[in-house]
């Protein structure tokens, strides 16, 4: 895993090669947003890539709003790629991430889920974990801070 300084103008480089580092990535990018056009399966190339405007969490200051930033999500190693509840044709569509998260298979293998609010969902079957998330944008200023109701209800 590799991980760069949060400074302000510092781009932040993840490596996931096993399910812990694949969490730090996950937890990198709860509350990101993308739409549906953002994601793009290279078949012969076996990758799946996600464009996306995460939050900056670990820029973030207590209170106040804080700073989005592009960021691109690349799984290597990808034999298939099944959508739930997300429509190609839709575009446009806008999807927020809650999570990414590895179910083993056949060692070394097994399925990446990415899991968006509203009950979408893609399923990755990789057959190893290989994945990178890198930030390709200077960050901008955001009045909204992601929040979420913590109490059940």
């Amino acid at each position: 895993m590799a991980l760069h300084s949060p400074a302000a103008d510092t781009a932040l480089v993840l490596l996931a090669d096993d399910a812990d580092h694949l969490q730090v990535i996950s937890a990198t990018l709860q509350d990101a947003v993308c739409t549906v056009g953002d994601i793009s399966f290279e078949k012969a190339s076996r990758r799946l890539t996600v464009s996306l405007n995460r939050f900056r969490w670990e820029a973030a200051a207590a209170r106040s709003g804080g700073q989005r930033v592009r960021a691109g999500l690349q799984l290597g190693g990808v034999l298939d790629v099944k959508a739930k509840r997300l429509r190609r044709d839709a575009s446009k569509a806008i999807l927020s991430l809650l999570a990414v998260s590895f179910e083993a298979g056949d060692a070394p293998g097994g399925v990446v889920s990415l899991t968006f609010a509203g009950g979408g969902e893609l399923r990755v079957e990789v057959e190893c974990i290989d994945a990178v998330l890198a930030d390709v944008s200077r960050p901008w200023p955001t009045p909204r801070r992601p929040a979420h109701d913590l109490s059940g209800s």
